[in-house]
């Protein structure tokens, strides 16, 4: 049973962190494809919304699936466990806090793109789309150093 445990463990947290990679491979194929940045950033912000979503479940099943391991919540204490933990945070904060204003902008100012940069409602969302590159750069991060903490933990 810990073998499944483990796996579960490892599988979560590779498919978060694969996924990221993929989206950014995503993100950067996209722009040039795509000759439309506001058509490109609804297709980028869909595709984040589920990756946030995905990432959310793969936090809590790493998470149920560390503590069913040891059969204990003291389990939830190391280190590999806290960063899921704070993946999750990072990735909810993102979605349910920068995301859904960087989106009450796109409103108000109807094109992102026309919009011109010295606008304070273009220079509010470029600060909120920087901040939100700087959180996934975290969960990015932070994941590899789970997957790392979690390979090496006997």
């Amino acid at each position: 049973m810990a073998t499944a445990f483990r796996f579960l463990q490892i599988f979560s947290l590779g498919t978060w962190v694969g996924s990221i990679v993929f989206f950014i491979v995503f993100t950067q194929g996209i722009f040039p494809v795509v000759n439309n940045n506001d058509l490109t950033g609804v297709l980028v912000g869909y595709a984040l919304g589920r990756l946030h979503i995905m990432g959310i479940v793969c936090g809590v099943v790493f998470l149920l699936a560390t503590v069913a391991a040891e059969r204990s919540l003291g389990a939830l204490v190391h280190p590999a466990a806290l960063l899921v933990f704070a993946m999750i945070v990072c990735t909810m904060l993102s979605q349910y806090g920068v995301i859904a204003r960087m989106d009450a902008l796109k409103l108000q100012m109807g094109s992102v793109s026309a919009t011109p940069l010295d606008n304070p409602l273009r220079v509010a969302f470029d600060r909120l789309h920087q901040f939100s590159v700087r959180i996934e750069s975290v969960v990015l991060l932070s994941g590899l150093a789970a997957i790392v903490l979690t390979a090496r933990r006997k």
